[in-house]
């Protein structure tokens, strides 16, 4: 067992890991309330958030993926599995909880889709090192898409702007978002990077960070501002009323996120391992399966619902509530995972 500097370190950890994003959200908070800037802007940032700064971060996490080999393919297969699982209990959850049918899809969407695309490798990186660092990038490619692609057809299908929505158009809609985009054309590059030869040296005999440095210093710098500027737009949009009125969808949405989600994840993976020989889930994956499912609902997933169609408000509240009550449940997590020996 752990002495107290060890469960003040991990507390400490997810302390650090959430609360950079609760001062973002604080900080747009308080930009609204002061009337620093109108309704229009931050809904025209929100637009510019989602279509721009968003997509060019997951283009650019995909991007920095070094390498395939050496991971574990049957952790990322799983992972997908969960994923998938995490969906079916989302709709069911939402179905019946749902006071509008625009609230449907937003708590859907909370039960499997998560804040990886964010804190992901660096909470991975600071849990398992370069080697988990590595399993997390990779999963990254796999995940972000199948988030972003089962968030539009969830919110697609229940969105207020088109209840008739079918399958032809939900799957153009998917197709089209912005998000997907950014992924798709990452994983193009990195296959186009695949084909390129080797130099004596061992180097590539073309690179964008060597032969296109002003390129990619401004797709760097690009994604930087995604998440923050995601954040404070958040909080101005944030409004505290709204807690009141939709108390049952909240206190579900943040359940199916912080609980149900991990206990899902990690426990099948834990017993599959234990027990059985159709997974080998190591030190290597447990952090970025903590991050996957563990970690709180996804910034991008609210920016997504203003734009697709949906309970905009009830999904910043998710975002929120969920960031504020991870600090706790990242805590138990890890300190149990600790505990039997996985991290």
């Amino acid at each position: 067992m752990f002495g107290d500097n060890t469960m003040f370190e991990i507390f400490m950890f997810s302390f650090n890991a959430v609360m950079p994003i609760l001062l973002l959200v604080l900080l747009g908070f308080i930009l609204r309330k002061i009337n620093f800037a109108s309704d229009n802007f931050f809904k025209t940032a929100n637009k510019m958030v989602f279509r721009i700064f968003l997509p060019i971060l997951l283009f650019y996490n995909v991007y920095e993926i070094k390498t395939l080999s050496d991971i574990n393919w049957t952790a990322v297969i799983f992972s997908v599995i969960i994923v998938l699982v995490l969906f079916v209990i989302g709709v069911s959850a939402g179905a019946l909880t749902a006071k509008n049918r625009n609230q449907i899809g937003v708590i859907s969407q909370n039960a499997f889709r998560s804040n990886y695309a964010i804190i992901g490798i660096s909470l991975a990186a600071s849990l398992g090192g370069s080697s988990a660092t590595a399993f997390a990038s990779v999963i990254t490619a796999v995940l972000i898409p199948l988030f972003n692609f089962l968030g539009v057809i969830v919110l697609s299908y229940y969105s207020d702007n088109d209840k008739k929505t079918g399958v032809k158009e939900t799957l153009l809609r998917t197709v089209k978002n912005p998000l997907i985009l950014g992924v798709s054309f990452g994983l193009a590059v990195l296959l186009i990077r695949s084909f390129i030869p080797v130099g004596e040296d061992g180097n590539l005999v073309f690179s964008l960070e060597r032969d296109c440095p002003f390129l990619m210093k401004a797709v760097e710098s690009a994604s930087k501002v995604a998440s923050p500027f995601a954040l404070v737009i958040l909080g101005a949009r944030f409004d505290f009323s709204a807690i009141k009125g939709m108390f049952k969808q909240i206190s579900v949405g943040v359940i199916l996120k912080l609980v149900i989600a991990p206990v899902i994840g990690l426990a099948s993976a834990f017993i599959l391992t234990k027990y059985t020989d159709i997974i080998k889930i190591t030190s290597n994956e447990y952090p970025a399966l903590i991050a996957a499912f563990g970690s709180p609902a996804a910034v991008s997933s609210a920016v997504m619902v203003s734009e697709i169609g949906g309970d905009d408000q009830l999904a910043a509240q998710l975002v929120v509530w969920t960031s504020v009550l991870s600090m706790f449940s990242l805590f138990v997590t890890v300190f149990l995972l600790k505990s039997l020996g996985l991290l």
